[in-house]
């Protein structure tokens, strides 16, 4: 990217500015971040607030490219090789050191150690890893993922999970067997045993379900405004996992006007909001969620402007919302990943970014917004012209008022009284 374009950003998930060469610490925590994420950029001579090109010294350059090695070298583990190279923007120097994703996480401060040395980025920052942080990271390492990892407290035969066997006879003509359970990950063999996984038990009706994972529901809301505030409409969704994704759906389309709009001679009715991509969005946030952070679930909330949809866990490294029409695709639930496509629920990998971004097309009025609120990941779609149809109905009902106001009066007229009239 050229950096006409980068300077017009702001600092990220993947960049960021410094003036100066930041001290030893904060350089380290910046890089290990970088490494344990998705990568990114330090440009070093560049001024964030507000964003000016201060430069580095000429004579300084190679000096401060031999001390960043040895810095990152000596107080960054496991090893990251970083590319440090210059540029030049106006006669004045800049250093950029670049940070690649790394595949032997997590990523530390030596001196610290693991355990209080491991950062991750969030959004802009850089954020101390708690214990459920670095097990994660550690299963990265070894390309595990959590939803694969046995629950060793509850048989199989012991578990109840009638709903999710019905709903998959029903989709797919298949009984749920143990060879099948088998082959879709949802079980392991142990000692003669057969073991549910964790990605099982969350599709289970079992109680167990609820006490391993009482987070792992979604809470729907309708607000009256555009704040926090009044409910008009709430519930909570905690049914057996494949379950939920259709009934926030249908929350939704609860609480969002349609209305009629003709094309020529052919009417055709419209929502108010791209219901594909709010579909996809909420389908993503059920599969992608981190199911390893307790006491975090998924959130909807929708306002008089704008739906906000929030879950738990950050964005896979290798996903870029800016570039939603590549097909990307970054699993972090492999296990219900597979499941959810043998039942429908998601199509083929790397399509649903491109379903939201190809119907965002028809909906020119709607602006499409992502963040990554601490340990989550967050979806806006935001009217643009909210206040300006506020202020459209404000008008016709003073037209209104002021109609009736005279109606009134002239009805009044041939009794020759003068009358109030109060509003």
């Amino acid at each position: 990217m050229k950096l006409e374009k980068i300077l017009q950003q702001p600092e990220n998930r993947k960049l960021e500015f410094k003036e100066t060469l930041p001290n030893k610490f904060d350089l380290c925590k910046t890089v290990v971040s970088f490494a344990n994420d998705a990568g990114g950029e330090i440009y070093i001579g560049i001024k964030d607030k507000p964003r000016e090109i201060v430069g580095v010294p000429e004579d300084d350059l190679l000096k401060i490219e031999e001390k960043i090695s040895n810095i990152i070298h000596d107080n960054c583990h496991p090893l990251i090789l970083p590319d440090i190279f210059f540029l030049n923007k106006n006669d004045k120097h800049i250093v950029v050191i670049k940070i690649y994703k790394g595949n032997k996480p997590p990523y530390y401060i030596k001196s610290k150690g693991k355990e209080k040395g491991t950062y991750i980025r969030v959004g802009s920052s850089n954020r101390l890893a708690d214990k459920e942080i670095i097990e994660e990271l550690e299963r990265q390492k070894q390309g595990i993922s959590f939803d694969s990892l046995p629950v060793y407290s509850k048989s199989v035969d012991e578990l109840e999970f009638s709903l999710f066997a019905k709903q998959f006879e029903e989709i797919t003509d298949e009984k749920l067997t143990k060879t099948i359970l088998s082959k879709l990950n949802l079980i392991l063999k142990e000692q003669n045993r057969n073991f549910p996984t964790n990605a099982l038990v969350l599709l289970s009706n079992d109680k167990i379900r609820n006490k391993l994972f009482p987070y792992a529901k979604i809470e729907c809301a309708r607000f009256k405004g555009t704040t926090p505030g009044d409910f008009i409409d709430q519930k909570t969704i905690d049914e057996p996992l494949s379950f939920q994704a259709e009934e926030a759906y249908r929350f939704v389309l609860r609480h969002i006007s349609q209305a009629s709009v003709y094309e020529g001679v052919y009417r055709k009715d419209r929502w108010e909001y791209p219901i594909i991509a709010i579909r996809e969005v909420i389908k993503n946030a059920v599969i992608h969620r981190d199911y390893s952070l307790r006491g975090k679930d998924i959130k909807i909330a929708i306002f008089d402007d704008k739906i906000e949809i929030t879950s738990p866990g950050k964005l896979m490294p290798t996903i870029d919302f800016n570039d939603m029409e590549s097909g990307q695709s970054d699993i972090r639930n492999k296990v219900l990943a597979s499941v959810f496509k043998k039942l429908g629920i998601i199509e083929q990998w790397g399509n649903g970014l491109r379903l939201i971004a190809e119907e965002l097309k028809n909906y020119p009025e709607i602006k499409f917004e992502w963040s990554e609120p601490e340990i989550s990941f967050g979806v806006t779609l935001r009217k643009i012209n909210y206040n300006l149809e506020i202020q459209k109905g404000e008008n016709i009902q003073i037209a209104a008022d002021y109609g009736r106001l005279r109606t009134i009066t002239d009805n009044c007229l041939w009794k020759k009284k003068r009358y109030y009239f109060i509003f």
